[in-house]
């Protein structure tokens, strides 16, 4: 603690990202990266842009992107906020619709950066806990409060809602902006866009960083009804007017327009998210039911922490998180078949 520190800096738990070691051979599950790369077309699109242009600034409102995730969505471009990564999205989310005297709404076990953007701008929060078989019950949120934020599929759990369910949480708080983080909707999940136009208090953020596998970009968006929209562009304009850079503009607009690598990417980690579930399962492991690029399980008597330990000293690298309620599963991100393969070895070594 330093006496130059603003008083906020000292009570801040700051997110702990997934580690990024450099380990030789290094088999790396832990942060749902996509395993297959990125669109060739977004790689042409970077190169191309890469001129000297870049000493320009990129165009603050991104409007050829938002144009372009409008059209693949079904929306209007002005129903679309863009930013560096979803992360600083949700940022924006929590700073300029999230603050109200009633409390935010969110589940024990979720992404973990909600409390900690809750905590950095003074949000009242109130944890929602998942049922035992860990899903998310829409009746549990039917209590007076002043939003709510919930991932669909969550994570760590990666179970989803169906689109009837999160449609009756809506219709239940007309008042309440209702925020629906999809980061991971494309690999099996239902998103919530068609209701953007039935639902002025609903906003649905989603990356690039999952199923277009342009993490190192960093490129979130937001899509909801342009009052919701206009307060995220009054925000981000008063922090960074030029949140994405020229190269990732480019890059995202390709990377949404390619459909046939979208499909044929997300169709086989789908597929070996299927078979490695199978191949965990048979080995004793209890694994949730996944509609995102991961599956989280646990192996009965054994502590989590202990598998991960064991597991990277093989040069496996799963995520562990050290809270009640999960400290005994791993979440493990979907590789390449070659990657789960090296897993299941690594696993029948320990076993």
């Amino acid at each position: 603690m330093s006496k130059f520190w603003s008083p906020i800096v000292s009570v801040l738990e700051p997110y702990v990202a997934g580690e990024q070691p450099a380990i030789p051979n290094l088999v790396k599950l832990n942060t749902n990266e996509n395993p297959y790369g990125p669109s060739p077309k977004a790689l042409e699109a970077i190169r191309h842009a890469a001129t000297a242009d870049l000493r320009r600034y990129p165009d603050p409102t991104a409007r050829r992107l938002r144009e372009s995730i409008a059209r693949h969505n079904g929306v209007s471009a002005d129903e679309v906020f863009v930013g560096n990564g979803s992360d600083e999205v949700l940022a924006f989310v929590f700073a300029s619709l999230l603050k109200h005297d009633a409390p935010l709404l969110f589940p024990d076990v979720t992404y973990s950066f909600y409390p900690t953007y809750a905590k950095l701008y003074g949000i009242e929060t109130r944890t929602i806990p998942l049922r035992e078989k860990f899903d998310i019950v829409i009746d549990d949120y039917d209590i007076p409060c002043g939003a709510i934020i919930l991932p669909n599929p969550n994570a760590p759990t990666g179970i989803g809602l169906p689109l009837p369910e999160i449609e009756r949480l809506l219709a239940a708080h007309p008042d309440q902006v209702v925020v629906i983080d999809e980061a991971y909707v494309d690999f099996g999940g239902e998103s919530a866009v068609a209701l953007v136009p039935r639902f002025e208090n609903l906003l649905v953020v989603q990356t690039f960083s999952k199923s277009r596998a342009l993490a190192g970009l960093r490129i979130g968006f937001a899509i909801g009804q342009r009052p919701l929209i206009e307060a995220l562009e009054r925000m981000k304009d008063s922090f960074n007017s030029y949140p994405l850079d020229t190269l990732a503009q480019a890059a995202a607009c390709a990377a949404i327009e390619d459909d046939t690598w979208f499909e044929e990417s997300r169709g086989k980690v789908m597929a070996n998210r299927a078979t490695l579930t199978r191949q965990l399962e048979e080995r004793g492991f209890e694994v949730l039911p996944s509609q995102a690029n991961f599956v989280f399980a646990r192996l009965p008597g054994r502590p989590g922490a202990d598998l991960a330990a064991r597991l990277r000293e093989r040069a496996v690298l799963v995520r562990h998180f050290a809270k009640p309620r999960i400290a005994d599963f791993l979440r493990i991100s979907i590789g390449t078949e070659d990657e789960c393969r090296r897993l299941i070895e690594a696993v029948d070594g320990l076993l």
